[in-house]
């Protein structure tokens, strides 16, 4: 697992974030019920190839210190988060890696907060109206019945639940490995404020706000890469078209053998297609 190095005070709490090599900065946005140990077989490789990679446990129920009661934890809210991290660590020109859930908060951010961003990477993640997938549309519901979160919790430490389409079976392709599960499922059972915060993020999803940001991304004009796996059983291929005639500059690599979980499945392929659009198109033009 990947060794967290950095800790930053923001207004809505700590953050605690890998920080390692050097160079031009790229930075890493999992989604729901992982943390920043989704992306343990790629930040080395970026980091190896001249990057500095910052991959920081965003508060999306596997995230290891609880943030504060009155954070804004709504969609909008953590997207303003992700800007705040940025701007604390006066981070400029960044790279934003982006996967599942993660996607969504990161076109909201495009959307409303581009001040920073150089470019970006959008691997299979909640768009348009996907947000979330129909299979997991029930949760913000479900999240406003007390004591579910607790279940869910508990639920997810059942092998059998996690090979279910609703835990892991239809975002990894490949089985996860029992360290990354207990990274990812450990928080959320152990902690009473990790459980807080997941439902109050859970509680404010609403398809609006992929649906408004897609909208602004019209005059996103950074460079914009889409990484999206072919056999993708949430979101389908035809989600990365749509995106693709709404962002004025993006283009579209498709990845085989792969769900939603392109860090898991296929981090080698992902290793590669970073490196090659930061060198080739984002920094490029940032210099």
């Amino acid at each position: 697992m990947l060794e967290r190095t950095g800790q930053v005070q923001l207004g809505q709490g700590t953050l605690d974030y890998v920080d390692t090599g050097s160079g031009r900065p790229v930075v890493f946005v999992h989604g729901l019920l992982v943390n920043a140990d989704l992306w343990r077989a790629v930040v080395p490789a970026v980091a190896e190839a001249g990057f500095r990679c910052l991959a920081p446990d965003w508060p999306l129920g596997a995230h290891r210190r609880p943030l504060t009661p009155d954070a804004d934890l709504t969609p909008s809210g953590v997207a303003k988060l992700i800007a705040d991290f940025l701007a604390a660590l006066d981070l400029r020109d960044v790279l934003v890696v982006a996967n599942d859930t993660g996607g969504a908060l990161t076109q909201i951010l495009m959307a409303n907060h581009p001040e920073r961003i150089a470019g970006v990477v959008l691997t299979p993640s909640d768009s348009f109206e996907h947000f979330f997938p129909p299979i997991f549309a029930p949760l913000p519901r479900l999240a406003r019945i007390p004591g579910t979160i607790g279940v869910l919790a508990a639920a997810l430490r059942s092998k059998f639940v996690r090979s279910l389409p609703v835990g892991f079976g239809w975002v990894a392709k490949r089985p996860v490995p029992m360290d990354a599960v207990h990274s990812y499922i450990d928080p959320s059972w152990r902690s009473a404020g990790i459980r807080r915060d997941l439902r109050k993020f859970l509680r404010g999803v609403d398809k609006r706000y992929t649906i408004e940001a897609a909208e602004k991304l019209r005059e996103f004009r950074r460079p914009v890469l889409l990484a999206w796996a072919t056999e993708d059983k949430l979101f389908p291929l035809s989600l990365a078209h749509r995106l693709l005639e709404v962002l004025p500059d993006a283009r579209l690599t498709e990845i085989d053998d792969s769900y939603t979980f392109v860090p898991e499945d296929r981090p080698e392929k992902l290793n590669e297609l970073i490196i090659g659009f930061a060198r080739e198109r984002v920094f490029a033009l940032a210099d």
